[in-house]
């Protein structure tokens, strides 16, 4: 989606010859022409002299202050290679998963918790099968589990009245497991979160499964082993300011 704005911008931005005066109100004022019916999160200068920087969700997009020119890409710290753009996605990827109820996700969890990765997850696919296989390891390391729907093949198909079964039974716990083990469960409905999930997904950027959201808001696409996800972990929470 980011691709489309940005090939949409630049090409309105030549089109239109649009200069805004050198401050904030006025690169506001360009955003809303250039993307209409969309309100960035924040607009803020960035670390980089004279360029803006406007957060939509996980997406950045750079402009100069008169609204003329707009640039892709991420921007790296020569100092110590950080990926600055990386760390205002994460942040905002982080804000959007905190803004979940807790209460509409399925959770595993250890008894002392040490730290917590949200799993977007399908029911059919084979990798998410495999993590859920080991959902006991992945506890003993202190990790607790926290999925989301997001059956890949999309609303109203097999994947999907699947997910919406699991998040409407009683022990959606035990559900979950029994689905992802291949077991037929009989087919259930109710007022359930499945769509508002997949909704997120898609704002993530996430497209495939499983896709893990760490503590600091970092996207993983992919199966991680019990052990690996526990020291990587552990590396990021070491390495946290």
């Amino acid at each position: 989606m980011i691709k489309k704005i940005l090939c949409a911008l630049a090409l309105m931005a030549v089109l239109t010859g649009t200069a805004a005066a050198d401050d904030l109100a006025n690169v506001t004022k360009v955003l809303e022409r250039l993307i209409p019916g969309k309100q960035p999160d924040a607009i803020a200068d960035s670390v980089i002299p004279d360029l803006f920087q406007a957060v939509y969700g996980p997406d950045v997009i750079y402009i100069s202050r008169d609204g003329r020119y707009v640039v892709q890409g991420d921007v790296i710290s020569a100092d110590n290679h950080q990926n600055l753009t990386e760390r205002i996605r994460s942040a905002a990827r982080l804000k959007l998963i905190n803004a979940v109820d807790p209460k509409s996700m399925i959770v595993f969890a250890p008894r002392h918790v040490k730290h917590t990765v949200t799993v977007f997850t399908d029911v059919d696919c084979a990798f998410c099968r495999k993590l859920h296989s080991q959902i006991a390891e992945y506890n003993s390391y202190g990790i607790a589990i926290r999925y989301l729907a997001f059956p890949r093949t999309g609303v109203n198909t097999e994947s999907y009245y699947k997910a919406v079964t699991v998040w409407c039974s009683d022990d959606r716990r035990a559900a979950l497991t029994e689905a992802k083990l291949g077991d037929q469960l009989p087919r259930k409905t109710c007022d359930n979160p499945v769509r508002e999930q997949m909704a997120l997904a898609d704002k993530l950027g996430v497209d495939a499964t499983p896709t893990l959201i760490l503590e600091d808001g970092s996207l993983v696409s992919g199966y991680i082993p019990p052990k690996q996800m526990s020291q990587m972990l552990d590396q990021l929470a070491a390495a946290k300011p």
